[in-house]
């Protein structure tokens, strides 16, 4: 903790934090990958993937729209494709976000069926259900973690009913909503309308990839997703402050999942500006909910501490200031009134501790 009120990664460490956007495969370590791919070798060395460190090169971190997706279709999933290989990377990035001081999570993933290894996508879905329990069962843990089911872009109006069953299936074990993702390049999302107006009657709750990109960011589309009552919104990089998208939004106080290093480093921002132009700082003007996030942490290798860091060394952020940011995602969490109880008290214990330190600082940061 720096006297003068700036604030430097080891305050950000020590923060509490809430983590809202976090892809389970795309959280996953380059060297949990590798030690997967260790394993898989040990048991067969004609196992023909290439190593981890070769295919996601330590320190590359400027995958961009046309880059991002094949690296799971072509490699991660082909690597994390069994029980165990699921297991065992879940529970690596749990104890990764933990490690970090995120005392609340919700991974989202993609519904996903492996036939030649005998999992459905139940069984996928019970697989990291499973893991997500026994983590949040050990009283030793600070991170709870509950889970969304995605729905992507490309699947077709049965496919997305069956994964909004899935959710409500499986809603009683740790489930708490479902997303709308994928390359925003493909997919006409009114075709799964039906599926989301359904889950919005259920009672399920919703966070949709939003204007990610300019593909994904006509005013048709916006306004139908709009439609589908979302809770949240990832991104939304691509909407003009001055529209009435933006003017919605605000009248609705919509939580954003904003995720600054993603963004710059996959170039995703108009323009191709860098951290001072990113659209966080007008967003946290017009006064809405905000979580920042990492969304893929495993393949932008940008924990959610540093992006904490990030946004207050280009947004002039004090220590106040960050530590109302990380409070204000509390009400935007998709878990439990007993859990939002949990947080609460201990964003005001945070408060009260730093109010008590000299020139307003956490004396435990």
């Amino acid at each position: 903790m720096m006297e003068d009120g700036s604030v430097n990664l080891q305050f950000a460490k020590r923060l509490p934090k809430i983590e809202l956007h976090a892809h389970l495969s795309g959280s996953i370590s380059r060297k949990c990958l590798h030690d997967v791919w260790l394993q898989k070798k040990s048991i067969d060395p004609d196992f023909d993937l290439e190593d981890p460190l070769l295919a996601i090169p330590p320190g590359k971190v400027d995958y961009n729209l046309t880059t991002f997706f094949p690296l799971f279709s072509s490699y991660i999933y082909k690597l994390c494709n069994d029980v165990s290989s699921i297991e065992y990377t879940t529970a690596a990035v749990l104890a990764d976000f933990q490690s970090d001081n995120v005392v609340y999570l919700e991974l989202r993933t993609t519904p996903r069926a492996i036939p030649d290894a005998g999992i459905t996508k139940s069984t996928y879905i019970r697989t990291i259900l499973s893991c997500i329990a026994q983590h949040n069962a050990n009283p030793t843990n600070t991170l709870h973690a509950n889970l969304i089911l995605s729905i992507d872009r490309r699947h077709t109006p049965a496919e997305a009913h069956e994964i909004v069953d899935l959710a409500l299936a499986y809603r009683p074990h740790g489930v708490v909503g479902i997303d709308l993702c994928g390359d925003p390049s493909v997919g006409d999302v009114s075709a799964l309308t039906p599926a989301f107006r359904r889950a919005n009657r259920e009672g399920l709750k919703i966070t949709v990839h939003f204007a990610e990109a300019p593909a994904s960011a006509t005013e048709e589309e916006l306004w139908t997703l709009l439609g589908w009552q979302p809770d949240r919104l990832g991104h939304v990089i691509h909407v003009d402050r001055d529209s009435a998208i933006a003017r919605e939004i605000v009248r609705r106080k919509l939580g954003l999942e904003l995720c600054l290093s993603c963004n710059v480093r996959a170039n995703m921002l108009v323009g191709g500006g860098g951290y001072p132009e990113h659209h966080f700082g007008w967003w946290r003007d017009l006064g809405v909910p905000i979580a920042l996030g990492t969304d893929d942490v495993g393949v932008f290798c940008s924990e959610l501490s540093e992006e904490y860091r990030v946004a207050a060394e280009h947004f002039g952020l004090g220590h106040d200031d960050v530590r109302k940011l990380c409070e204000s995602a509390v009400d935007m969490i998709f878990g439990s009134d007993a859990e939002r109880a949990r947080l609460s008290t201990l964003y005001t214990s945070l408060e009260v501790e730093m109010r008590r330190g000299p020139s307003g600082t956490c004396q435990r940061c």
